[in-house]
């Protein structure tokens, strides 16, 4: 289960309609999240007499029952306190439990076993004082309502789903310009590594094998692991440029298929291992808009699907990246997604979390963006200087990977901004590896105005305008 929910907030200028009923709520869920959930409660705020929508969270549904009890309270809190850190506590919520028949099962079957769950939603919000005005669960094209117990228009057999495109909410939301982009199994799949049964997947697991063992004495010293990381970098640079100059194909498999054909295996393998080093990652986040950014994106998703087998974790790094460009450019769902798997695959990477939360939260990647610009400009500086033979500004080093400011300044920002403990990472077995990005690694640290800085400033921001406290990650 992916611990790490997914929420966002009400925007001012959406066009305003009116559902009514069960089955416009359930046809209305898709074009609210941007996909079609799966396998996930989905819970929305409603404000006002009217029920306006406002924050929204989604989970992964728990796989066991025992973690139902203190999931639901957890959820029922966060939305709450979320929707009271942005002014207004709601007046209401709706709970939908989304997930397909297993082998075997129905979609009856499916509502019956997850209705103990239902009644804990249900519960954990009245405790609360707010209640829910509809619980829904939609299953094989059909939805039940938990709240209604009218068989006429609530049967036992459930209602189906309206066919895609002949509702209210499908119009206003084509006249809107907002898409449903398949389902989030579908795009979850874009960024997941390849399975075993995958031929090159064996190919790809040789190639990481192999090059780290020679990258970890090169990064063991001092002079080599700055190479590596300008290596990386130059790297990356002819891969989503390759990326960018191959042909534009708009279905996504097949989109995916031709990116993944156009990078070798120890090209990839080369990159997922330099992007464990912070300062290599931090430098390449600056590929996050114009023309840059929908390589950058492509590049970071076709990599994420290069870590197989025990390097499963090293996909925190391209995850992140993915989630942070699709951020900047506008397209939170896809944002959130990417971000949720990173930390679905190390809770603990902070660059995830801070990320993660500031977009949760309604924050404008312009901060972000406009430090990251500032970073660039100040390495094209130094570099400048180093060339002509000037002295290096005070605080940095003269040559590539220039930075100013302290390291320790912007870690502990991070960590009181999310809380998070940044020292090591859980034992266990793994592959020979670079340091971790975001867990202490190797080098000199960006400045103090750098991406954990600045993401932790905004937050603060948000956090004391609402005059409340900072919402709480790993929730």
């Amino acid at each position: 289960m992916n611990k790490h929910h997914d929420t966002t907030g009400p925007t001012d200028d959406q066009q305003q309609i009116t559902l009514r009923g069960p089955a416009e709520l359930a046809d209305a869920l898709p074009y609210m999240m941007g996909y079609h959930p799966t396998d996930s409660i989905v819970m929305v705020a409603l404000h006002g007499d009217r029920g306006r929508f406002g924050g929204r969270l989604r989970l992964g549904i728990p796989r066991s029952p025992r973690e139902w009890p203190p999931v639901a309270e957890q959820l029922a809190e966060c939305l709450i306190e979320g929707c009271e850190r942005r002014g207004s506590r709601p007046d209401g919520i709706v709970v939908f439990l989304c997930q397909d028949p297993a082998e075997g099962e129905t979609g009856r079957r499916v509502m019956e076993r997850l209705r103990p769950l239902a009644q804990r939603l249900r519960t954990a919000c009245g405790t609360l004082d707010v209640p829910v005005y509809e619980a829904l669960c939609i299953s094989d094209g059909r939805f039940w309502s938990y709240c209604c117990p009218d068989t006429r228009c609530c049967p036992p057999e459930g209602n189906p789903l309206a066919l895609p495109g002949t509702s209210v909410m499908a119009a206003a939301a084509a006249y809107a310009g907002i898409q449903v982009r398949g389902s989030l199994r579908d795009m979850e799949g874009r960024l997941r590594p390849w399975r075993y049964e995958k031929a090159a997947a064996a190919e790809q697991l040789q190639a990481l094998d192999a090059t780290g063992a020679a990258l970890v004495p090169r990064i063991l010293d001092q002079d080599g692991r700055d190479a590596v990381r300008e290596e990386t970098v130059r790297l990356a640079e002819q891969l989503a440029k390759r990326l960018a100059d191959g042909p534009r194909i708009m279905e996504p498999a097949a989109a995916d298929a031709q990116d993944d054909a156009l990078i070798g295996h120890e090209e990839a393998a080369a990159v997922i291992l330099g992007l464990q080093d912070r300062e290599t990652r931090d430098r390449v986040a600056e590929w996050m808009e114009g023309e840059e950014a929908a390589p950058a994106l492509r590049l970071w998703r076709a990599l994420s699907r290069r870590c197989v087998g025990a390097y499963v974790e090293h996909s925190a790094a391209p995850l992140t990246l993915a989630g942070w460009v699709a951020w900047s450019t506008g397209d939170e769902p896809a944002a959130r997604v990417a971000l949720g798997l990173a930390l679905e695959v190390d809770p603990e990477y902070v660059f995830a979390r801070l990320l993660h939360q500031a977009c949760n939260e309604g924050l404008d990647p312009e901060s972000l963006r406009r430090c990251l610009r500032q970073e660039r400009d100040a390495r094209a500086a130094a570099e400048a200087r180093a060339g002509s033979g000037a002295p290096a500004a005070p605080g940095g080093r003269s040559g590539s990977g220039a930075r100013a400011g302290s390291g320790a300044g912007s870690r502990s920002r991070a960590r009181a901004a999310s809380g998070a403990r940044t020292a090591g990472r859980r034992t266990r077995p793994r592959p020979v590896r670079l340091p971790a990005a975001g867990k202490g690694g190797s080098g000199p640290r960006p400045g103090a105005d750098g991406p954990h800085g600045a993401v932790a400033r905004a937050r603060g921001r948000v956090a004391r305008r609402s005059g409340g406290r900072g919402s709480r990650s790993g929730r």
